[in-house]
């Protein structure tokens, strides 16, 4: 499980500004009441406030939710050492239906995912591929947001896109909201995987995956 949270002194002030309200909101642990056919409805399935990252048919046996960040290193692990054989022996064959929401730990994953939406239609899984693949040139970067803008600059994005994204705090909160929704589920750290609506916290391997899903199948 993966609690990181990137340094911030490294951001200077007029980068940090860019993130908008997200600033003052703290990104972990943003939970509240909520009655248990909403926890059941959030994990299982309703699209919330932006368009769901879905993988597989709706028919599928089982359907497993994730929750990410995009500074978690167990998250960019699991997205590429075990995701891909997952879709091949479970998606791909319509075993599974997998979704994909963010639960950013920190602002700077805020401003990856923010990226990811505002990057066009059927573009934030290869953003969110693409900052994975590429951590150490943005999270790990002495100016991290620099390093964001130059990844997103060379792959297509404007100046002018990547700074209007990143001050759109409409967007940032609805973000914040599909977090807070897995904060209500139970999701406290990152990865968190929800299998036909049972908790499961970590990275796995497939073999891992395999154990959990095959007896569902």
């Amino acid at each position: 499980m993966n609690r990181r949270r990137i340094a911030y002194s490294r951001i200077d002030r007029r980068q940090f500004a860019l993130l908008g309200a997200a600033s003052a909101v703290s990104l972990l642990g943003m939970g509240g009441v909520a009655s248990a056919q909403r926890m059941s409805d959030k994990i299982l399935g309703e699209p919330g406030p932006l368009p769901e990252i879905v993988f597989g048919p709706a028919d599928a046996k089982v359907t497993v939710v994730e929750y990410a960040s995009l500074t978690c290193h167990h998250c960019r692990d699991f997205h590429i050492k075990t995701w891909p054989q997952v879709k091949a022996r479970y998606v791909d064959t319509g075993k599974v239906r997998f979704i994909l929401r963010e639960f950013p730990l920190d602002q700077l994953a805020l401003a990856g995912f923010a990226l990811a939406r505002c990057a066009g239609e059927g573009n934030w899984y290869p953003t969110a591929d693409l900052l994975y693949r590429n951590d150490d040139a943005w999270a790990h970067a002495q100016n991290p947001l620099d390093g964001l803008r130059a990844l997103m600059l060379k792959n297509g994005m404007s100046k002018e896109r990547f700074d209007s994204c990143l001050g759109d705090k409409a967007l940032q909160e609805k973000i914040l909201t599909v977090s807070r929704n897995g904060s209500v589920a139970g999701v406290n750290s990152t990865p968190t995987f929800f299998v036909n609506g049972k908790k499961y916290q970590g990275f796995m391997t497939v073999e891992q995956f395999a154990a959990i899903v095959d007896p569902l199948l």
